[in-house]
């Protein structure tokens, strides 16, 4: 039984016709990896993948990684004789936000009931996803996997990292009035309607801001998001891809949605 936190209690979805979506196995899931520079981590969280959801399929989305990465995962997807392993090059590194906006437009093209958003780096586990699909199997539209509800653990995270992130998360909930405890959450599986409905080509956050921008405009559009604990660990190989200017555009982006979020409910300006 699906036992996750729900962040939107008392909404409804829109069509209101809750539906198993994704077979124990992973079928009708695509999950969308963004790389750049993890050639060593890439070929260990694709196998990872296979052996804990052998029906889902992987998109492998790669920015020019300098590194051979995209390289690595053409290896992956030859090797993969059930044909679940697929491939994107994209000409430039232009932000976390447009490798998943360019994933997403590509499974929604297929008709992938699912879609996940998962880390390259072994922060994400993938044995952790059966408990995001029982949630979307329950009904719900989005789930996220949480650091922060009862049950979520950090490991190995350096403390700074973690002060900033729970920072952040309560900025966030604060300047937006959203009830979703890891809005910044990285691991997370949508059903389709959701992405076909919250406008996505008038998206412009690209780094750490586009997790927040997602799951704001998913409970703005009365979707049913719900949160269920994961143990996070830190990467082993490679370096972080956070920056003080992905800090900065959201912060600054946070602040302009929540103003509007609140000239909308004062009746001052329309609904965007």
């Amino acid at each position: 039984m699906a036992s996750g936190i729900d962040a939107t209690a008392g909404q409804r979805r829109p069509d209101d016709t809750p539906q198993r979506v994704v077979g124990s196995d992973g079928t009708g899931a695509l999950v969308v990896v963004p790389t750049f520079n993890e050639r060593d981590n890439l070929p260990v969280i694709v196998e990872r993948l296979q052996a804990a959801l052998p029906g889902a399929h992987v998109l492998v989305v790669d920015d020019s990684s300098p590194d051979g990465t995209g390289d690595v995962a053409d290896e992956l997807a030859r090797a993969d004789e059930a044909g679940r392993v697929h491939v994107m090059h994209r000409v430039d590194k232009d932000g976390l936000g447009k490798a998943y906006l360019a994933g997403f437009a590509w499974g929604l093209g297929r008709d992938y009931p699912v879609i996940v958003e998962m880390d390259a780096d072994g922060s994400h586990a993938p044995e952790q996803l059966h408990r995001l699909f029982d949630e979307l199997n329950d009904g719900a539209d989005l789930v996220i996997g949480s650091r922060y509800v009862p049950g979520g653990k950090l490991v190995n995270w350096p403390k700074r990292r973690e002060i900033l992130s729970r920072g952040a998360n309560t900025y966030a909930r604060l300047a937006l009035g959203a009830s979703v405890h890891d809005i910044t959450a990285g691991f997370r599986a949508y059903r389709r309607i959701v992405l076909e409905k919250i406008a996505l080509d008038t998206v412009e956050s690209a780094g750490y801001c586009f997790q927040i921008d997602l799951a704001w405009r998913t409970v703005r559009a009365g979707f049913d998001v719900r949160e269920v604990p994961i143990t996070f660990t830190e990467r082993e190989i490679g370096v972080s891809k956070m920056s003080g200017g992905v800090m900065s555009e959201a912060f600054t982006m946070v602040a302009r949605w929540g103003i509007q979020s609140r000239l909308e409910r004062w009746g001052l300006v329309g609904t965007r």
